[in-house]
């Protein structure tokens, strides 16, 4: 049985102008990956949780801003993990420099017995379409030109 979950690309402007708003992971693992290591805000959802507001949920755990406004299912779309991940678009406006992220804890160094905390989300960051091209996570790159197609834009390949 697939893993689910659930995320939101918040957009702002308009066609080819349109700019997304992408999170870079936290933690040591992807301290210093940039370039297909960004993704949109997501998550699992909790057990019979809507899987809208699962993403809702997710968006403010992991950057600290209320999700607000329409809300259009861009699909499902699998992951090369294998897990499937539910999208919605939504016009908004954040400012990366106010992230507040949750955090979570794991043994750092390794082998060493040592807990240490990291956020969930470290930085981000508004992109146009062929730069968010670029730092996406491959597996959803997808995602984003079934976006810009919704807007008549068509990105490179």
């Amino acid at each position: 049985m697939p893993v689910h979950s659930a995320g939101l690309l918040l957009h702002r402007g308009s066609g080819e102008d349109t700019e997304v708003f992408l999170v870079h992971p936290g933690g040591p693992f992807w301290a210093k990956k940039d370039a297909g290591a960004w993704s949109l805000p997501k998550g699992i959802p909790d057990p019979g949780e809507d899987m809208l507001a699962a993403a809702k949920r997710e968006f403010q755990e992991e950057t600290g801003f209320v999700p607000d406004g329409q809300f259009s299912p861009l699909g499902a779309f699998k992951q090369p993990s294998g897990k499937i991940v539910h999208v919605w678009s939504v016009s908004g406006d954040a400012d990366p420099s106010a992230l507040k992220s949750n955090d979570f804890e794991m043994e750092w160094p390794p082998k060493s017995g040592k807990r240490a905390h990291f956020p969930e989300v470290d930085r981000a960051g508004w992109f146009d379409g062929p730069a968010a091209l670029a730092k996406l996570h491959s597996g959803q790159r997808p995602i984003l030109r079934k976006f810009f197609e919704t807007l008549g834009v068509v990105l490179p390949d």
